[in-house]
């Protein structure tokens, strides 16, 4: 039997209907159950049902978010039940990204445009190195982790193993560095970058934010030092340490030269087949761009758009799934998952996994019938479905409205008894779900407002109602139809003196992540949004929820989608929501009817257990305080140096900082212009609070 490797720690214990459903999951587990289906009402602890099972089933753990905003709130969560253990956030690292296309009807070539986010990219990697190198991990990812990444076996072999007394010259370290896509620098290191000095050569691997300093005697490494990137307080004196590649898509030499061989081979016969077509100028261009590509890959062994070249680099076969996140996990001996899969909010992730392969095709197809991409391009893409499912371990599917997938593979009668679903609805702080008024969408004078403009009656209705719950302390929510809605509504609230925000899918993640922790803290009293307020977003501080055009029956005003809204509300004891509607819809009316059935067990549970139910109090933090923790640490252990080394005087040293500071933004070095202004913020607070 395995030794235990998930230790979980929490001040509270199962409760409510939480211990039955802990047991009956992990009993499934045991028995190998492929589809179980947790159907838990909001605030009744799903989170912590899972980690516990995660901790009873004691294997490394993929849990599936729909956006990365719900994946940031879920890795906060784990990584305070799991504080001793490795829990990673794994998101796209693009804040913008424009797919490469083309627009047949118009004519328009559309270039791939993107802007990556170091530190997400920093997070991809600190969670492939974990899984490589430990079992204690828990992986929360958005649904990104289905498209490729890079063979795992390439990733694992190519690092590079510094040992103390170890011979190496000090240029075999630099090829070697070189060659798994670390870049020279004789500015500030930035992660995947390195430099020489004298008998030093300092490294910041892509998954960290410390720097290791080789120090060289003759050909060999006399000393290892760990050094904090920001305060050089030396961290650790290792005698060994491992250096994993700065990309994740990882080719020698001599599988390069294959690939361009194999590449060039596919050209001749695409140009053949286009010529034959008669599509000249799609040959034209083809050769000339493909052209171009292998000459750069030959160069310099790096050209854009190369995961276009992902399965002839790879040595995949045609048609062949390209590995993802999932192939870092561990397998069993006969290459069957050794993990387990948690799918949160599934009833929304398990579409947009069935969906992803269908609209990438349809988008690569075109690209590659005008010669803009050979045929292999289609092979870089997402898994498909059945793909999916063949790689991921047993699943646990967590919603308050389980899709027809969870509901059917779960089902013991039509499973021939390998699934269950499990029930939780009994909230241990005994909250019932909140009450629900439906209220017409009227003008002040009482009419009908045809075309239902912003300002109708229900947006008056609704400050008039929220205005009552901020005065009371709380947070409200006001839902729309459309992102433009959205904002013009944000702005209007602004006007009318309430704090609002408004937060939709173009909102950048970590500054999604920001909005929502501000809200709950009270420095916005209302957020205004379309459908990511919906799923799993943990906010006990709202206690109304206004739904504008609920009877917009449709995917925003859906059973489903209402359900999910109106349940934002129950984890607040005053939790409460108004349907402004002219008529009450199918939909509607099943989400009411379902969200009273909830109330009535609710109420008698705590009738029965005579349990007064009370508001959820949750801890106010994100992800994002957590990665600038060590940051803030150590800009003031280095504020500590300075201020010894100026006598005190701050004002003495705020001079000095900022003309370093601008020293820097003159040599374009931001990184380091970054750091000196959080020490001069820092600074600044001394002068302020002395």
């Amino acid at each position: 039997m395995s030794s235990q490797i998930f230790k979980l720690k929490s001040k509270f214990a199962p409760a409510g209907d939480q211990p039955e459903a802990i047991k009956k999951l992990s009993a499934g587990l045991k028995k190998g159950l492929k589809h179980q289906t947790l159907l838990g009402v909001t605030g009744s602890g799903k989170t912590f049902t899972m980690a516990n099972v995660i901790a009873e089933y004691n294997k490394p753990t993929l849990v599936i978010a729909h956006n990365k905003t719900l994946a940031a709130q879920l890795a906060q969560e784990y990584r305070d039940f799991f504080p001793d253990h490795a829990v990673h956030y794994f998101v796209s690292y693009y804040d913008y990204y424009q797919p490469e296309a083309y627009v047949v009807h118009s004519d328009t070539y559309i270039e791939k445009d993107a802007s990556i986010n170091e530190e997400i990219e920093r997070l991809r990697h600190a969670s492939t190195q974990a899984l490589l190198t430990r079992r204690d991990v828990i992986i929360v990812a958005s649904v990104s982790c289905i498209y490729g990444l890079g063979s795992p076996e390439e990733y694992a072999k190519s690092f590079v193993r510094l040992l103390i007394g170890e011979k190496y010259t000090r240029q075999e370290i630099i090829e070697k560095l070189i060659s798994v896509y670390y870049e020279r620098t004789n500015a500030d290191l930035t992660p995947g970058t390195f430099r020489a000095i004298g008998n030093s050569i300092e490294i910041m691997p892509p998954g960290e934010r410390e720097i290791v300093n080789l120090k060289m005697e003759g050909e060999q490494i006399a000393q290892i030092l760990i050094i904090d990137a920001i305060s050089r307080r030396i961290v650790n004196e290792p005698n060994e340490t491992y250096i994993y590649p700065a990309k994740h898509f990882i080719t020698t030499e001599a599988e390069r030269n294959r690939a361009i061989n194999s590449i060039k081979l596919e050209l001749d016969e695409q140009l053949k087949k286009l010529k034959k077509d008669e599509k000249l100028l799609e040959a034209e261009r083809l050769k000339r761009r493909t052209g171009y590509d292998l000459a750069m890959m030959k160069e310099i062994g790096y050209c854009n758009g190369i995961e276009n070249y992902s399965r002839h680099l790879s040595g995949r076969k045609a048609g062949e799934a390209p590995a993802t996140l999932l192939d870092y996990f561990p397998h069993k001996k006969d290459g069957s998952p050794d993990f387990l899969t948690v799918i949160d909010e599934s009833h929304v992730a398990i579409p947009q996994i069935r969906g992803m392969f269908a609209g990438d095709e349809s988008r690569k197809k075109n690209l590659v019938e005008y010669g803009f991409r050979l045929p292999s391009a289609l092979d870089n893409r997402p898994l498909r479905f059945p793909e999916f499912e063949e790689r991921i371990g047993l699943a646990v599917y967590t919603s308050a409205t389980p899709g027809d997938y969870e509901k059917e593979n779960s089902d013991p009668n039509r499973n021939d008894g390998q699934g269950q679903i499990v029930e939780q609805i009994i909230r241990p702080t005994g909250l019932i779900d909140p009450e629900i008024e439906v209220r017409p969408i009227i003008s002040d004078k009482g009419k009908i407002v045809q075309g239902r403009s912003l300002y109708s009656g229900q947006v008056k209705d609704f400050i008039t109602e929220a205005q009552k719950e901020i005065k009371n302390g709380h947070r409200v929510i006001a839902t729309t139809l459309t992102k433009k809605m959205a904002e013009d509504l944000s702005e209007y609230l602004k006007k009318e003196g309430v704090k609002a925000e408004y937060l939709h899918s173009e909102v950048k993640t970590m500054e999604r992540i920001k909005i929502l922790t501000d809200f709950r803290r009270g420095v916005f009293d209302c957020i205004v949004g379309v459908n990511l307020l919906r799923e799993g977003l943990d906010l006990p501080e709202v206690s109304f929820i206004g739904i504008l055009d609920a009877d917009k029956e449709g995917f925003l005003r859906s059973e489903v989608s209402l359900i999910q809204t109106i349940g934002r509300a129950a984890r607040n004891l005053a939790g409460r929501v108004i349907l402004y509607a002219d008529v009450i819809t199918g939909s509607m009316k099943r989400a009411i009817d379902e969200t009273n059935r909830r109330r009535a067990i609710q109420i008698a549970y705590n009738k029965k257990h005579h349990i007064t139910p009370t508001s959820i109090i949750k801890k106010i933090h994100d992800i994002t305080d957590s990665l600038a923790n060590e940051r803030n640490k150590a800009v003031s252990e280095l504020l500590a140096v300075d201020t010894k080394l100026f006598g005190g005087n701050i004002k003495k040293i705020l001079k000095e900082k900022n003309k370093q500071m601008t020293e820097a933004v003159k040599n374009l070095d931001f990184e380091t212009a970054a750091i000196l202004r959080d020490e001069i913020r820092a600074l600044e607070k001394r002068v302020d609070n002395p």
